[in-house]
């Protein structure tokens, strides 16, 4: 018999509406891509003040294909062997569409406050073979985007975020997600919103938006209208349902999924409020307690969840307080993947990575974070914070 954890990770955001939603969706009898993820991509982009939405089947997808659209699209400068900044901390499937697609990932140290790359590094870190940079909005954190524009603007580089983490964070009146060429966003369940499996990648773009559309369905020209910017068609309605014309995959999301990201999309600004509320009574609980490091916030976050870099008393003692934390039922987890240079899989990966990566490394030693909520939970913050300061007392 499994127990309920006194503090979890992630807990639903589903009420009568998700599932009524997902009835409807049964007793249309149509399942596959159709229209009603095509009425939530509409309405997420709205949402978030972008032009076009491509829901895919998960976030790991939306980067596979934003990175597929920049690399094929003829009119950006992305080709094999061409560096990418990445930060140091983030998740496998930020780096692994990089190298699928022929492109170096250049791994970047983070600010060991904001946990997103450190934006003094990325100007100094850029070579004659760097194109672009694929930023991390890392556990609600937005990163500053009108510094990271200007650095990109500057030095001639395709910006991309990985927002999978920061679904409603914004920073000087831009949404996270909307910085760059594209955002991609995730619906996993553990996420600001959940529709079972999920993602979403968001542009302004109309070429890159008909290119993800053709890419996230076999690289067909189906769904494309007659006149695009893909490859038109031939006219032959036949003919047209078989056309394949970009090296593409099948990452196609369902109905249910559109259906219930729809009844989400309606709570993202209470979701996102219940959030913030509780970080605010996380900042004060924590402030007295020396021996954690919180994360900083840069502009708005959306709190994905509540970070902990351990210092002075619990430096290097990690795994003692992840046991005292379980015995508590309290839920952590390493701060994403800490720094991914670290990880046995880099020995497949064309990857350029620096002789030191510091804050990584800390985050990799001393890092983890705890969930956050929709809802109040002051009660399970001061379990975490008694916890934390018995073990540092100990």
């Amino acid at each position: 018999m499994t127990t309920t954890p006194a503090y979890p990770l992630a807990t639903s955001t589903w009420d009568e509406a998700e599932y009524a939603a997902l009835q409807r969706v049964i007793e249309s009898g149509r399942f596959t891509n159709g229209p009603v993820v095509r009425e939530f991509e509409a309405a997420f982009a709205a949402h978030f003040g972008a032009a076009f939405g491509v829901m895919v089947n998960s976030g790991s997808s939306a980067n596979l294909i934003a990175i597929a659209a920049a690399v094929v699209d003829p009119r950006i400068d992305l080709n094999r062997g061409d560096e990418v900044l990445v930060p140091a901390v983030s998740w496998p499937t930020t780096y692994y569409p990089l190298t699928q697609h022929g492109l170096r990932p250049k791994f970047v140290d983070i600010d060991v406050d904001t946990l997103n790359i450190d934006l003094d590094l990325v100007e100094a870190s850029i070579g004659p073979r760097t194109k672009a940079i694929f930023a991390v909005n890392l556990l609600g954190n937005p990163n500053d985007f009108p510094r990271l524009r200007a650095i990109a603007e500057r030095h001639g580089l395709v910006l991309l975020e990985d927002n999978c983490e920061s679904l409603g964070a914004v920073k000087d009146g831009i949404n996270a997600g909307t910085a760059g060429l594209a955002g991609t966003f995730s619906s996993f369940f553990s996420h600001h919103i959940a529709t079972m499996e999920g993602g979403i990648i968001l542009t302004d773009d109309e070429q890159l938006y008909q290119e993800m559309i053709s890419l996230r369905s076999h690289g067909w020209t189906r769904e494309l209208p007659s006149s695009n910017h893909v490859h038109d068609k031939s006219g032959d309605a036949w003919d047209d349902l078989f056309r394949f014309v970009l090296p593409g995959y099948n990452v196609r999301p369902i109905e249910m999924e559109g259906a219930l990201g729809l009844e989400q999309l309606k709570k993202v600004p209470a979701l996102i409020a219940g959030r913030r509320d509780n970080a605010a009574y996380f900042l004060e609980r924590f402030a007295g307690i020396p021996s954690v490091r919180t994360q900083r916030e840069t502009g708005e976050s959306s709190w994905f969840g509540f970070s902990m870099v351990l210092e002075g008393a619990l430096a290097g003692r990690r795994t003692e307080l992840v046991r005292a934390f379980s015995e508590a039922g309290i839920e952590s987890r390493p701060i994403v993947a800490g720094n991914f240079t670290r990880n046995p899989v880099m020995a497949h990966l064309d990857a350029v990575v620096p002789d030191a990566l510091p804050a990584a490394d800390k985050i990799d030693v001393d890092g983890l974070f705890i969930g956050n909520h929709h809802y109040p939970v002051r009660e399970g913050i001061d379990l975490v914070a008694e916890t934390v300061e018995r073990v540092a007392g100990s």
